[in-house]
């Protein structure tokens, strides 16, 4: 716990125009992982637009390290398929948490993120502050595969004991 800077809830929320997997759609789910860590969301059977809202967090040690999202369709009979992956860069969330901002109107934007060749954004993400805590809410384009996105959000959580990124 020496090295935990703090956690990340990562909120899973949904999958849009995912890749068809199965005769006419796909049971997704999605493995998120960084360094050395492994969370799974649930899977929902037979859509491509699948409704998560699922929470994972992730124990954070290393800002500079990503975290990795892979889509994956359940099969019964053979290995599980492959449906794209996403890589979501926290530092520009971090440097947000540094500013060290206190009672800002709910909604207010603190910084904008705009996609690039470097992310896998698929739009515009923007850092919100949000009742005394900042969110950031983010459409994931999937790569390696024909189409898809991911709507994540993520938040930071500053446990007694950890080092923080202040």
């Amino acid at each position: 716990m020496e090295n935990l800077l703090g956690l990340l809830r990562l909120r899973v929320r949904r999958g849009i125009n995912l890749a068809i997997r199965d005769t006419r759609s796909s049971d997704p789910y999605v493995v998120v992982t960084m360094a050395g860590q492994k969370l799974k969301t649930r899977v929902i059977n037979g859509t491509c637009n699948p409704e998560w809202n699922d929470e994972l967090t992730l124990s954070i040690t290393d800002i500079n390290v990503p975290i990795n999202l892979a889509v994956y369709d359940r099969d019964t009979f053979t290995a599980d398929d492959k449906m794209g992956e996403a890589e979501i860069d926290i530092r520009p969330y971090v440097e947000c948490l540094r500013m060290g901002l206190e009672n800002l109107p709910t909604g207010t934007v603190i910084t904008r993120v705009q996609p690039s060749r470097t992310n896998c954004l698929s739009d515009e993400s923007c850092c919100v502050w949000d009742n005394g805590r900042i969110l950031q809410d983010m459409f994931l384009r999937l790569r390696n595969v024909e189409c898809g996105e991911i709507e994540v959000q993520i938040e930071w959580i500053n446990p007694p004991g950890c080092k923080g990124v202040f």
